[in-house]
């Protein structure tokens, strides 16, 4: 088990471990002082306390270069200098958010960077992503789940070559600024859900390596060496991403984690890390109080990733759904290239909605092999809600090869109607930022590295895309330009058609929160009729959504329903069966249309 002393931090005290160094010197403020080696490969300095603010660095066996802390939680210039002492202990925070559940809740996906302008127009901060919370409130989100955060190189970025995880990104704010973002969410009750990287680090920067076996040859992933998590010495490395767990739920305050592709954390010890996190963060509910969340990224498709561990599974609270986002997403736009190849038709579109995964234990010609399990719809250890659902998302969007967002590509009805089948679906859905406005501004993949990476990365960029047969301009990720351009603007969400499609998005969620058919997490009782290969009515109890993607103009009908709400370029609310004309809605052309069924 798990030496609680390794994840329960002293933060005013200095630690390190390196188990292949003979000695270790820290300069703490300029002043160098010695550590004391013990018998585990850790080294301390229990005789000089630290205090927040001190600048301090590692050099091991008196070899050039120092380097920061693995663990440090502050990098205010940047990743390769030295680490800054910070106590989150000492942050003022309210203190009086109980938690919640996130499971069946409306979530929302945000890039601190580009999410707002900032206060100098050059990018977003924790401070100003505040300033737009009561947005998020208005519109009925329940949860905002940030793209990542610790630290990474350069000032712009997506985080997920992120090299200091336990720091938080300092053109952000840092450590103290992040909590303050995460009280203000709590006091409007918003939770916060923050994404972590443990499969990999990113290439400049990570001097993990020096310190300890924190990587493997014995595995690979599509970055390198893997983590260690089952090779000698994996103790200390698991206790490493298990303590920065900690710090991030426990010590900051956040209500949950997005774990970034975990097919990829190569583990063939038992229990699995994720398994062992499942188990610490149960502990750590009860030491808090509060409901705390782990959600997969997964490409298994297997439901043993949302089984309890006590059941054989590996106790992940839910998992991204990708195959109800491709099977919306192919069958609205009807795009069939890459990994849309097998979605599409509305038969695999009534698939994914009701059954979450299409490759269940099923042949996958992307993969070119049989894929997943198929999902249980009456196991009593997961439901419709373990799966979280989303018609864009920071991937999805951006590593298209102009990051344009589905929208830009379809018209206001087409948007609206695939909105209404994920968010009226029975999945947890998830909004990606500017998406409930029909935003403007596209997510592209942008960078800052230096002036040694940067120019392969943005070759790389390029030679991906043309390797695809795409023949347009790729969008430099390391041009400034590339940056401001994702950045949204919040003026475009009350004008025009900005303005129409927001409501829409507001009349959606408002309607999950009033029925409770719509929050019936029971996969058995969601049914898709295919009235065509251009419209699907979803059933959800006495709840229908009727989605017709185009051509029109046409009349459908759904004998004795009553229409609640309705878009066809605008959105319209009817109370009376006689107002909606026993059930029949017309499309100019594409649409959607939410109905009250009759019983029975």
């Amino acid at each position: 088990m798990t030496a609680p002393a390794r994840l329960a931090r002293d933060y005013r005290s200095l630690s390190l471990w390196a188990p292949r160094a003979r000695e270790v010197e820290v300069r703490l403020d300029g002043a160098i002082h010695s550590l004391h080696r013990g018998g585990d490969g850790w080294f301390t300095l229990p005789e000089v306390a630290v205090e927040p603010g001190a600048r301090y660095a590692f050099r091991l066996d008196g070899q050039e270069p120092w380097l920061p802390d693995p663990r440090s939680l502050s990098q205010p210039d940047g990743v390769h200098a030295d680490s800054e002492v910070v106590d989150p202990r000492s942050f003022a925070r309210r203190g009086d958010w109980a938690g919640t559940s996130l499971r069946g809740k409306v979530l929302y996906e945000l890039h601190i960077g580009t999410f707002t302008p900032g206060p100098d127009g050059r990018g977003g901060t924790f401070d100003s992503a505040i300033e737009r919370l009561d947005d998020l409130v208005e519109l009925g989100v329940d949860a905002v789940e940030l793209m990542p955060v610790a630290s990474f190189p350069g000032e712009r970025g997506w985080g997920y070559d992120g090299v200091g995880l336990y720091a938080v990104h300092s053109a952000y704010g840092g450590p103290e600024a992040l909590v303050r973002f995460v009280d203000a969410a709590h006091q409007r009750g918003l939770a916060v859900v923050l994404d972590v990287v443990h499969n990999h680090l990113g290439p400049a920067g990570n001097y993990l390596g020096m310190f300890g076996p924190y990587f493997t040859d014995r595995h690979q992933t599509p970055w390198g060496q893997a983590v260690n998590l089952d090779q000698p010495g994996s103790r200390e490395v698991r206790d490493f991403l298990l303590g920065s767990v900690r710090q991030w739920l426990v010590d900051l305050g956040l209500d949950g984690l997005r774990l970034d592709a975990v097919h990829e954390l190569k583990d063939d010890s038992t229990p699995h890390l994720l398994g062992e996190l499942a188990d610490a963060v149960a502990g750590w509910e009860v030491e808090t109080g509060r409901e705390l969340t782990l959600i997969a990224e997964s490409d298994l498709n297997d439901p043993r990733m949302v089984t309890p561990t006590a059941a054989g599974g590996l106790g992940m609270d839910m998992q991204w759904a990708d195959d109800v986002h491709h099977g919306v997403h192919a069958w609205i736009t009807r795009e069939r290239s890459g990994y849309y190849v097998d979605f599409g038709s509305a038969e695999v579109l009534a698939t994914v909605l009701g059954g979450v995964f299409l490759h269940a234990g099923t042949f996958s010609t992307f993969r070119d092999r049989v894929w997943g399990a198929p999902v249980d719809p009456s196991s009593e250890h997961y439901d419709a809600h373990s799966f979280v659902t989303f018609l864009q998302n920071h991937d999805q969007v951006g590593n298209r090869a102009t990051g344009d967002r589905i929208h830009h590509g379809l018209t206001p009805g087409q948007h609206a109607a695939a909105a209404a089948l994920i968010l009226l679906g029975p999945g947890t859905p998830m909004l990606f930022q500017g998406e409930e406005w029909a935003a403007s501004a596209p997510f592209t993949f942008f960078t800052d590295h230096d002036a040694q990476l940067g120019p392969l990365v943005s070759a790389g960029r390029a030679e991906e895309f043309a390797k695809m047969g795409w023949d347009g301009e790729v969008p430099d990720p390391q041009d400034p330009a590339t940056f401001r351009a994702a950045i949204l603007d919040h003026t475009e969400a009350s004008n025009g058609e900005h303005a129409r499609v927001r409501q829409w998005y507001r009349t959606l969620i408002a309607l999950r929160r009033q029925r409770p058919e719509l929050r019936d997490p029971d996969l058995g009782r969601t049914a898709v009729e295919i009235l065509s290969e251009q419209t699907v009515l979803m059933r959800r109890g006495t709840i229908g959504v009727l989605a017709h993607r185009g051509p029109g103009p046409t009349e459908l009908s759904v004998p004795g329903a009553e229409v609640l709400a309705v878009f066809d370029g605008s959105v319209t609310r009817v109370d009376s069966l006689a107002a909606a004309a026993e059930g029949a809605v017309r499309f100019a052309d594409a649409g959607a249309a939410v109905l009250r069924l009759r019983a029975g």
